[in-house]
């Protein structure tokens, strides 16, 4: 298991770096990171769904796609201008919210047109609209991250913002995964997620923090979106900032173990060995994203 986790923890880093410098250069920022993000998402809708059928229920599968899928779409949608226009009045955000929008209507579309008699309609949307808000909506977010304005623009600036809210988040699950192992004794959330444990907590958030000084220090130099803060504000800001989004990361990992455990599955898939699922790749990104992204726009870091 460890194997499989080191070999394709390499790969995707790997893979993610290349889409990152050649997004980097992009015309259009974050355009190479749309197909990935739309992949990412149609896997994680239909291992959600894996979830739902478990629980023996039976939502609209095309309605549950789609409706998840909106959101991310509609979060790329400034990707189609070469340039943003900063009159625009939908913003950035806004197309967000129109996908989300958009999303649980087609879902209640769905559910008017098959229903037959009462009993199950209110909980298919209810199912449909989990979907389509943490899937869809909180990717979304990261989509957000990317195309934020800061520092020398989207190109670099949104960048940033991007990988270091990927890292600090991943750093935390790396550093929980190995002072767990090692020292791990007691329980987090016993019920929940039984592997988890405090010793892990601590180790995860001293690595976030270590992740969050080297991106918003050496590589926001190397991308030329250095802070303009006092040496005292910028490490007060880096460190609450790592422990914060690597919290909320920590929050994601625990609300996706929640639905595993309510389905009684260990993974939400097998398509990643050692790591399980798409959604267990993805859970504690799902999370940690909007708040880092409250961190950028509020301007408490960059």
């Amino acid at each position: 298991m460890l194997r499989w986790r080191i070999i394709l923890g390499s790969l995707l880093v790997a893979l993610s770096l290349t889409l990152c410098w050649f997004d980097a250069y992009a015309q259009r920022p974050g355009i190479y990171l749309v197909l990935p993000a739309v992949v990412l998402c149609l896997l994680a809708t239909q291992e959600l769904l894996g979830l739902f059928h478990k629980l023996g229920r039976e939502p609209i599968a095309w309605t549950i796609y789609l409706g998840t899928l909106l959101p991310l779409l509609g979060a790329c949608a400034p990707m189609a201008w070469k340039e943003y226009p900063s009159d625009c009045p939908v913003g950035r955000l806004g197309w967000l919210a129109c996908g989300l929008a958009a999303g649980l209507i087609v879902a209640v579309v769905g559910e008017i047109w098959r229903y037959h008699q009462p009993g199950s309609t209110i909980l298919n949307l209810a199912l449909a609209a989990l979907s389509i808000l943490y899937i869809g909506g909180l990717m979304g977010f990261l989509v957000q991250l990317r195309l934020l304005d800061i520092g020398v623009g989207v190109s670099r600036g949104g960048l940033l913002a991007m990988v270091s809210t990927i890292v600090v988040v991943k750093a935390a699950d790396i550093g929980a995964y190995a002072s767990g192992h090692l020292w791990g004794k007691h329980k987090m959330a016993p019920v929940i997620s039984p592997g988890k444990t405090w010793e892990g907590v601590i180790g995860g958030l001293m690595l976030a923090v270590v992740g969050s000084l080297v991106t918003l220090g050496p590589l926001a130099r190397v991308l030329g979106c250095e802070s303009v803060a006092s040496w005292p504000a910028w490490l007060l800001g880096a460190v609450i900032y790592g422990l914060v989004v690597s919290s909320a990361g920590i929050l994601g990992d625990l609300a996706e173990s929640l639905l595993k455990r309510d389905a009684g599955v260990k993974d939400s898939s097998s398509w990643l060995p050692g790591f399980g699922g798409v959604l267990d790749l993805l859970d504690s990104l799902l999370v940690a994203a909007p708040v880092a992204y409250l961190f950028w726009v509020s301007g408490l870091v960059g």
